[in-house]
């Protein structure tokens, strides 16, 4: 595995803002991090930024929204200053998204195998006839059973867990170096989420990318990810290794941890999250 000093992603003092009739919002606010050939997990409450820190990433963010940053660079393309031509070359074929849901980010009258094929023929040029076996070669890897068959069914005949595949194999197909994956396994049940994760980590592995993966799940992060930032209202308050999790210092962070249940250690009543006002001004 690469070291943090050989970056994929570099992301410095990076704000997101979105003006409103009342006001400039700012949902990020001055984040810094970097991304390896590693996997990176991102944790927060609902509306701390963490997906909107994704977006901004790949520029997916509206029209109407401002990022500022001294330096977004991924690989040899600086994001800040490329031009909306140069970005089309860069989604989906070197940054790869996978979203949370599949049955919405999939065309509902087009087959998967279409969806996915059009993926190769878009960023590659290769052959329909090429396309179609390439395809059915990354749905057996994603370990999907008569993908032939599959290839021509359309998504709403397909589970949420076989859809979630389907769009790890188009996300996976193009071979990106980055992906970030936005709350992929929070629309599954337990078995199916850990096959899921078992898959996208042996893909992160074998083909030696890096994963942002933006959860809520303090356990499947500290589980399943290398390092973990965590991220308040918009800012990171701490950035630990997984395995080290148990040990963070900044009291969200803590009490985050004091607020999960445990079987090893049950308690009559979980610790609420305390926030003080000073954590906005760190």
């Amino acid at each position: 595995m690469h070291k943090i000093s050989d970056p994929i992603l570099t992301v410095e003092n990076m704000s997101v803002e979105f003006p409103t009739l009342s006001g400039v919002v700012t949902a990020v606010r001055n984040v810094s991090f970097t991304v390896g050939r590693e996997k990176v997990g991102i944790i927060g409450e609902s509306g701390s930024g963490k997906s909107t820190t994704g977006r901004a990433v790949m520029r997916l963010q509206p029209p109407q929204a401002i990022v500022k940053a001294n330096r977004m660079q991924f690989e040899d393309v600086d994001l800040l200053t490329a031009t909306e031509d140069q970005m089309l070359s860069v989604r989906g074929r070197r940054i790869a998204m996978i979203l949370q849901d599949p049955k919405y980010s999939l065309n509902p009258v087009m087959t998967v195998g279409e969806q996915i094929s059009e993926t190769v023929i878009l960023h590659e040029k290769v052959s329909r006839k090429e396309a179609r076996a390439r395809t059915i070669s990354m749905l057996e890897r994603v370990k999907i059973r008569d993908p032939q068959r599959v290839f021509d069914l359309y998504p709403h005949e397909v589970s949420g867990g076989m859809g979630q595949r389907i769009m790890i194999s188009m996300m996976l197909i193009a071979s990106p170096s980055l992906i970030i994956a936005d709350e992929p396994t929070s629309a599954l049940d337990v078995t199916v989420r850990q096959q899921v994760l078992s898959i996208l980590d042996e893909l992160v592995v074998e083909r030696n990318i890096g994963l942002i993966f933006v959860s809520h799940d303090l356990n499947l992060v500290r589980s399943f990810c290398d390092r973990v930032i965590i991220m308040y209202a918009g800012r990171i308050v701490e950035t630990i290794a997984a395995a080290d999790l148990d040990n963070a210092q900044h009291p969200y962070t803590r009490g985050l941890l004091n607020a999960l249940p445990s079987l090893d250690h049950p308690r009559d009543r979980l610790e609420v999250l305390r926030r003080d006002p000073k954590w906005l001004e760190n």
